[in-house]
């Protein structure tokens, strides 16, 4: 009887892992053809992503398109739902909210928040074009080819946004004639070079230079017509308070509401600002002698960090000077053993393409999963043509201290780093459908955690500790993430005009002009992007300290901690700090 037992305790527990394996064996055949599905649907973000297969398809946004993506989300749903979560292993579970939640976001898209009836700067081929030219995935004369079958769609692309376009918002019309009619180069002398590159038959260059030149024609033609456009009655760019919290959900997937961020993004300004006191006492006397502190606390605060924001590079210095810190970085992540940097993986850093004007001054771009081996770009703003004030300005906010902590977030360990890793998940679907506030998150966690370890770039690899400077602009550095989120919400859901968010940004978050301007202009074209950023450090920094807290007083390394959380992908921090819990690659 005692064998009989042992027999049947070993063969249900077989069989309930056999039963285990099936569904996860099945689950992961649904992702790979739903992944292939969705390619169908959206061949452009699969090109941007290193997929390669449609890359001459350009989808053109009418009616027709709008419902075939809506049928694809219904179908995917069915199919979705006949999977319990329960029952997936937990890198499945990941993978299942994920893909509900993506394809819930599309058809909200379509349905009920309707961009493509009030925002022209979702409207613009001219990137996806330029990435044919500039990424070698392929053979020059293979990707000239598909880039000649995607234009023949560019002239109906445009005819079809102009069709959708009713009552668009000022603010998004302006940046959608200034992206358009600066991408259009892309069909002039970004494919001349190109063509000069190949070795396509003469016939064959002529072919797609004259249908190059209907595209540019169509590109401007639609910055004209956006120009001329009677709009007597433009959308407010605010979405209000049900659309914003919707798409807050979707976006972020994070466990706060709007209003609790908030509150919590308030309580750490206020946190922030007394730390910057501290230091700018400390300070004082080294840069103002025997002079009276202001008695107004941001108004001392104010007069450290201009004495401090005097020390920067001249204009045509700005790159160079990214270009030299890079490997700086890289040599004290490496002697601080903080992560490992894949030295296989190319960083360039480049002027930023004509295409993206006009919303930030650096960013990066990533090759996609399918394209590992793609180099990434750390797009830096031009400082070209500006006035002087403008540029000093701008300058000033980027000063010596600042682009320190800007090359840690956009490059070294922050984004680069970040994306390399997850091109490097088992699971392509946290990679594709990548969770911002984590992303987002991530870098500006690794500003914090870099100078925790001593990062100051004025003492070399070898640094022990930040100078006081440097922890002062790394303050103000992060209340420009605790008041994008401030800014944000308060914008779309609260009515904030003008006045109030410049006087935000420039006397509590102590940012120049031309910073805070950008950044109202921002906030003027996006929604719910600007507090991913509060949103997941402070998830990621409550894990890390979570973690530690539980080891006991025993050793924590920090490196492993770093690896373990990027190993997951791009996924919402709520799930990666869940599996770290659990113990769980």
């Amino acid at each position: 009887m005692r064998k009989l037992n042992l027999f049947i305790f070993i063969f249900l527990t077989t069989a309930g892992m056999v039963q285990a394996q099936t569904i996860d064996d099945k689950f992961n055949k649904f992702k790979e053809q739903f992944i292939e599905n969705m390619w169908k649907v959206y061949p452009g973000w699969a090109s941007s992503v290193g997929y390669h297969k449609y890359d001459s398809v350009l989808v053109v946004p009418d009616e027709a398109s709008r419902k075939k993506e809506l049928a694809f989300c219904a179908d995917e749903s069915k199919k979705l739902a006949e999977y319990n979560v329960a029952d997936l292993n937990d890198a499945n579970k990941i993978d299942y909210h994920l893909i509900e939640n993506q394809l819930k976001y599309a058809a909200w898209n379509v349905n009920k928040l309707k961009a493509y009836e009030w925002d022209p700067s979702g409207y613009n081929v001219c990137g996806s074009f330029a990435d044919m030219l500039g990424n070698d995935y392929a053979p020059v004369n293979t990707r000239l080819r598909d880039f000649y079958k995607r234009m023949g769609k560019v002239p109906a692309y445009y005819e079809a946004a102009k069709k959708n376009i009713k009552n668009p918002t000022k603010e998004h019309t302006r940046l959608a004639i200034d992206q358009n009619r600066g991408g259009a180069s892309v069909f002039e002398g970004d494919l001349k070079e190109a063509l000069i590159k190949s070795t396509l038959p003469a016939a064959e260059k002529a072919q797609i230079v004259a249908r190059a030149r209907k595209s540019a024609d169509a590109v401007r033609a639609f910055a004209t017509w956006l120009e001329k456009m009677p709009n007597p009655a433009p959308r407010d760019f605010r979405l209000g308070k049900e659309l914003y919290e919707e798409k807050f959900a979707f976006e972020l997937q994070a466990a706060n509401k709007p209003e609790e961020l908030l509150a919590k993004a308030m309580q750490h300004k206020t946190e922030l600002h007394m730390k910057m006191l501290e230091i700018t006492r400390q300070l004082w006397p080294k840069y103002f002698g025997n002079t009276q502190m202001p008695p107004m606390m941001l108004d001392a605060i104010r007069m450290m960090i201009d004495t401090l924001s005097a020390n920067h590079v001249a204009a045509a210095d700005f790159q160079p000077a990214i270009e030299k810190q890079i490997p700086e970085l890289i040599e004290f992540i490496k002697r601080k053993k903080l992560i490992y940097i894949d030295p296989s993986k190319p960083l360039v850093v480049r002027r930023e393409p004509d295409y993206m004007a006009g919303v930030a001054g650096a960013s990066i771009n990533a090759p996609g999963p399918y394209d590992k081996n793609g180099n990434t770009y750390y797009n830096v703003g031009s400082l070209a043509g500006w006035a002087p004030e403008k540029a000093e300005s701008y300058l000033r906010e980027y000063n010596h201290y600042i682009l320190q902590i800007l090359n840690i977030h956009e490059a070294i360990p922050g984004h680069y780093t970040q994306l390399v890793y997850a091109n490097q998940s088992p699971s392509i679907i946290k990679s594709i459908l990548g969770n911002n506030a984590m992303i987002e998150g991530w870098a500006v966690y690794s500003e914090l955690m870099m100078l925790e370890n001593g990062y100051d770039g004025d003492n070399g690899p070898d640094s022990r500790q930040a100078s006081p400077e440097m922890w002062l602009m790394y303050y103000k550095w992060n209340l420009r993430s605790t008041c994008n989120t401030i800014l944000d919400i308060s914008v779309h859901t609260n009515n904030m005009a003008q006045p109030a968010a410049m006087d935000l940004l420039m006397k509590e978050a102590f940012q120049e002009k031309t910073e805070a301007m950008g950044k109202w202009n921002r906030v003027s074209v996006t929604q719910v992007q600007l507090c991913c950023y509060f949103s997941g450090f402070s998830e990621i920094y409550d894990l890390r300290e979570e973690l530690k807290a539980a080891r006991q007083g025993q050793d924590f390394d920090l490196k492993r901690f770093h690896e373990r959380f990027l190993s997951y992908g791009s996924a919402p921090v709520k799930y990666i700090a869940e599996m770290m819990k659990n113990g769980q690659q």
